[in-house]
C-alpha cells in the first residue's frame, strides 16, 4: 500500500505548481457540486483528496464561520501550492491519507471528494473509511468536473462499463461501505453522486 500512496503522491507532486492553471474554469463546477450537497451554517464538512484546495472556499461560504471545514490531502506539494493560493483561510490543511484519516467516528455531517475515486488504492475499505467519520444520515458527494465519456476522451482512451465510477460498479460498492446512493449525474459538463450515510 505504500508503494501505490507513493505513486499517487508522485503523480501530483510534478503537477502540483500548474495543477490550477491547467483547469482555469472548474471553479463554477465545484461551488455547484458543493451546494449539491445542502450544507447548513455550522456543519462540518471533510474536503477529502482536497489536491490544491480549489473547493475550500465554497464548503466555507456553505457551512458559514462557525462550521468546520477540513482539508486532507497525500501530496505535500498540493497544500503547499492551495497555501501558497491563500485557500488555507478557508479550511483547515492537513497532510494524511484519505484511506486512513486521523479523525473520530461520526464527527462529520459531509464529505465532499472530488477526483478522488479513480486514485483510491482500495476503493472499498476508502470508502467505508468516509463512512466511518459521517454520521449516520450525512453526506458523500463524488464530483469531477467533467463526465466519465470526457474525461476519458481527455486522456485518449475507451469509456468501459467496468470503470468505476460506472453506476453498476459504484452503487454496490458504495452500499457495502455503508453509503445509499441518492443522485447520479453522469454528463460531459460534470459527474456528481451523492450518498447518504446509513446506520
Amino acid at each position: 500500500m505504500a508503494d501505490d500512496r507513493t505513486h499517487v503522491q508522485e503523480f501530483f507532486t510534478v503537477r502540483a505548481a500548474d495543477w490550477d492553471s491547467r483547469f482555469p474554469d472548474d471553479g463554477p463546477a465545484y461551488a455547484a457540486a458543493v451546494e449539491a450537497l445542502g450544507l447548513r451554517h455550522g456543519d462540518a464538512v471533510l474536503d477529502a483528496g482536497c489536491g490544491t484546495g480549489r473547493a475550500l472556499a465554497a464548503l466555507r461560504e456553505a457551512v458559514g464561520p462557525g462550521g468546520t471545514v477540513l482539508g486532507v490531502d497525500l501530496t505535500p506539494a498540493m497544500l503547499e501550492t492551495a497555501v501558497r493560493a491563500g485557500r488555507d483561510r478557508s479550511g483547515a490543511l492537513l497532510l494524511a491519507d484519505a484511506e486512513r484519516l486521523p479523525l473520530r467516528e461520526g464527527v462529520l455531517d459531509a464529505v465532499f471528494a472530488a477526483g478522488l475515486v479513480s486514485h483510491l488504492t482500495h476503493p472499498g475499505p476508502a470508502l467505508l473509511e468516509l463512512a466511518r467519520v459521517v454520521r449516520p444520515g450525512g453526506q458523500l458527494a463524488l464530483f469531477h468536473p467533467v463526465g466519465r465519456a470526457a474525461l476519458a476522451a481527455r486522456h485518449g482512451r475507451a469509456l468501459t462499463d467496468d470503470d468505476l465510477r460506472a453506476e453498476p460498479v459504484l452503487r454496490p460498492l458504495l452500499a457495502g461501505s455503508g453509503w445509499r446512493l441518492s443522485t447520479y449525474v453522469d454528463e460531459d459538463e460534470r459527474f456528481l453522486v451523492r450518498a447518504v450515510r446509513v446506520d
